[in-house]
């Protein structure tokens, strides 16, 4: 039950697992390293996606859906909507593999992304599935020291004008214009599909789908592809 995937810069695929509660890292010779399971001796909810930064570190969400119910990973019979841990954003440390805590002032933590030079983080906030008090849209801190996030905000709403529900944002990504391209979903058509924000957090565009979507990423030869996972599909747009 893998959520979030990518790659670090040696070209190993970084995977989130919901069944097992880790974040795993699958080498060149096809090995599987476990690279997070527990933090302050508690497993963690569900790990449900990861991004790597330049000096190594990989960030990762653990807002607890994986844990949820068996359909997404394995039922944490907890009786709450916080399996084990306080939704949150993990650092591990590229080199000492220390695990950190960034921050925990989100409902639940989603997608996320850092913007081209790696100074800013982007999370995509999900909490209003289970928290009624949860805004709806996608979060930014500012880095310092490349580890410690300040300054968090309210980026972009995921409220669209003329349509009276409100979505949830999942997987993003930055492109090199730092703009925000944020899978957006739960409402339907008109709706579901994917959000492009520009760097002030406006929205410039969409991408329309006829199923709802869960992550995205940039590929092929120029990195100018984008590649969309939705139901049960896989859909590209240059």
């Amino acid at each position: 039950n893998s959520n979030g995937n990518t790659f670090d810069f040696q070209g190993r695929q970084i995977s989130c697992e919901h069944e097992t509660r880790r974040v795993v890292r699958y080498e060149h010779d096809g090995s599987v390293t476990v690279l997070a399971e527990s933090f302050q001796g508690k497993p963690f909810n569900a790990p449900n996606d990861a991004v790597v930064h330049p000096d190594g570190g990989i960030w990762f969400t653990d807002p607890g859906y994986g844990g949820l119910m068996n359909y997404e990973g394995r039922r944490a019979d907890t009786g709450s909507v916080e399996p084990y841990q306080k939704e949150a954003v993990y650092r591990l440390d590229g080199k000492s593999g220390l695990i950190e805590k960034v921050t925990d002032e989100i409902f639940k933590t989603n997608g996320l992304c850092f913007s081209p030079d790696s100074k800013q983080l982007y999370v995509a906030d999900t909490g209003s599935s289970h928290y009624a008090q949860a805004p709806t849209n996608i979060k930014t801190w500012d880095l310092v020291d490349d580890r410690k996030l300040v300054r968090g905000r309210a980026f972009a709403s995921m409220k669209l004008d003329g349509v009276e529900k409100v979505g949830l944002a999942d997987g993003i990504r930055a492109d090199r214009d730092g703009n925000i391209w944020a899978i957006a979903g739960l409402v339907g058509p008109g709706y579901d599909g994917v959000h492009i924000f520009a760097p002030d957090g406006n929205r410039i565009g969409q991408i329309l789908l006829p199923e709802i979507c869960s992550n995205v990423c940039f590929g092929g030869k120029k990195r100018n592809r984008l590649f969309m996972t939705a139901s049960q599909s896989l859909y590209a747009v240059y």
